[in-house]
């Protein structure tokens, strides 16, 4: 894959509020190990919607791979202009932080929301624009109306032609956490 969607839950379908849930650690880790496999394989660009949730923190996550690979280009894609706009500050300022470390930024419809036809041109732009996705989704946890969305138009996709799927489940993410708590406590560290 040379150029990957990544997406996933926004931040209030997973019940997190605010920057500094220990979860977001935890799912950063997971989209970090997905991207660093496929950076080793020739990844060039990490392209995302740009939402508040996982498209952001996989974002993060991929501006510090920078330095380990200094090749690797950033892109949030967004349906309309100005999409933080009805943000809490502490959000629009992770914003434009996020937005200093990327390398381009575009919006599909150079106004205003104005309806869902907005997220239907960028999803087709960006199934376009990608060979494949990393999605953060899990049937178990919720529906998640977008993530469900994708994992569809992604294997449908996938089906269609060559496009790569990968997944993030919450067991995945959950794993992480164990194994990192376990070493934690291995080192004689108390956590509790």
């Amino acid at each position: 894959m040379k150029n990957v969607l990544v997406t996933g839950y926004r931040a209030h379908e997973l019940n997190i509020f605010g920057q500094k849930h220990p979860g977001i650690v935890y799912i950063q880790k997971a989209i970090t190990a997905k991207l660093v496999q496929l950076a080793e394989e020739g990844l060039e660009w990490v392209i995302s919607p740009g939402q508040y949730g996982v498209d952001l923190w996989a974002c993060e996550a991929a501006i510090a791979m920078k330095k380990q690979y200094p090749h690797l280009k950033i892109a949030i894609i967004t349906a309309f202009e100005h999409p933080e706009e009805n943000w809490k500050e502490d959000k629009k300022e992770y914003y434009r932080q996020i937005l200093e470390g990327i390398d381009f930024y575009e919006t599909v419809s150079r106004q205003p929301y104005d309806g869902p036809w907005q997220f239907k041109a960028r999803d087709d732009l960006l199934f376009r624009k990608t060979d494949g996705i990393i999605l953060v989704y899990d049937e178990e946890t919720g529906e998640g109306s977008s993530a469900r969305f994708y994992k569809e138009r992604a294997l449908k996709k996938q089906q269609e032609e060559e496009y790569g799927f990968l997944s993030i489940s919450t067991e995945d993410i959950q794993n992480l956490a164990d194994e990192e708590a376990s070493s934690w406590s291995d080192e004689g560290m108390d956590i509790s």
